[in-house]
């Protein structure tokens, strides 16, 4: 007779009973019995035993993140005008960059002299357009002088490509005989890169004058005029920031003369600036203003730039034991 499992059990050895063993206990009267149709119950079953499991034991805890992926400039970046034309001067950056400005082996990284180079160049800025503010009566001085700072960054290259081979004849010539021709050996870099920049002078020159002399409006156009007028467009849009910036790391570097060896820049530096000087008191003639103003506008630029190659050359000797007859 059933007692609703909270009496004694129909039988013993039967569980809903108060007793021990299912006769009289505390048993579960609503249980499947055991043994019956559906097994015995899986361990831990959880509050929600028909759900998977979980992949982890903390499923709300910080999981594995994925590496941030880089995401593309994709070509919209390109149509407008300011990406094209940030992507015109990177490219055309990067390409001067490893044809006109490669470090070399012996390089000798000094930060030391990188700054006093720097304030040397500012400070000469500065007594430059102190001395034009003060002594120079011509209204448009300041473009002649932005003109002058231009034409010499542009000659510059020129200036090195005619006197650089005499010096590096000096300079080897001084070294001792026996790295005369390791020094020689060490000339392909500096040749190599005065032969792109005359290339590059050649083929814009080359395609500018031929577009000018072949292309007219006036007149009907065959398809190669309609070539030759899109080659000259890159020309014009890619090769001039390539040539400038060419002019600018090849005056720098010297033509990664510091590959040869890393004492060459200085002295070539030493050589250009004067050479410069000469040229511009050839051209213009002393400046106006006192003696002592025209001494300081002649020869300041060149005795500064002397006396910081000095110190630079002394300080790769005595710094880095960098040396040449030795």
């Amino acid at each position: 007779m059933a007692t609703g499992g909270w009496g004694p059990g129909n039988g013993p050895g039967q569980p809903g009973g108060n007793g021990p063993g299912g006769q009289g206990g505390w048993g579960a009267p609503y249980g499947p019995p055991q043994g019956g149709p559906y097994g015995p119950p899986p361990p831990n079953p959880g509050p929600y035993p028909n759900q998977p499991p979980y992949p982890n034991p903390y499923p709300y805890g910080p999981q594995p993140t994925r590496p941030a992926v880089r995401r593309s400039r994709g070509c919209l970046s390109y149509v407008s005008p300011v990406g094209l034309v940030a992507a015109i001067l990177r490219s055309a950056h990067r390409v001067a960059t490893r044809l006109f400005a490669q470090e070399g082996e012996g390089r000798i990284v000094d930060r030391t002299a990188d700054r006093v180079q720097l304030a040397r160049t500012v400070l000469g800025a500065a007594a430059t357009i102190a001395l034009i503010l003060a002594y120079n009566v011509d209204p448009n001085r300041w473009e002649d002088a932005a003109y002058g700072g231009a034409a010499q960054l542009m000659i510059a290259p020129f200036v090195l490509i005619v006197a650089a081979p005499l010096v590096i004849i000096g300079f080897i010539y001084y070294a001792p005989p026996r790295l005369r021709p390791h020094l020689r050996s060490r000339l392909r870099a500096p040749l190599k890169a005065v032969g792109w920049y005359v290339l590059t002078l050649a083929v814009i020159g080359g395609v500018l004058v031929l577009t000018a002399l072949t292309v007219d409006d006036r007149d009907g156009k065959s398809w190669w005029e309609y070539v030759l007028a899109v080659v000259a467009l890159v020309v014009v849009a890619w090769g001039l920031p390539f040539f400038f910036m060419a002019s600018l790391y090849s005056a720098r570097s010297a033509f990664n003369s510091a590959q040869v060896h890393p004492m060459l820049p200085p002295v070539l530096t030493m050589a250009l600036v004067w050479v410069f000087a000469a040229l511009n008191l050839i051209g213009d003639g002393m400046p106006g203003g006192p003696p002592i103003v025209q001494f300081c506008s002649t020869l300041g630029g060149p005795l500064s730039v002397t006396a910081v190659s000095l110190w630079e050359l002394r300080r790769m000797r005595t710094r880095f034991g960098v040396t040449l007859r030795a």
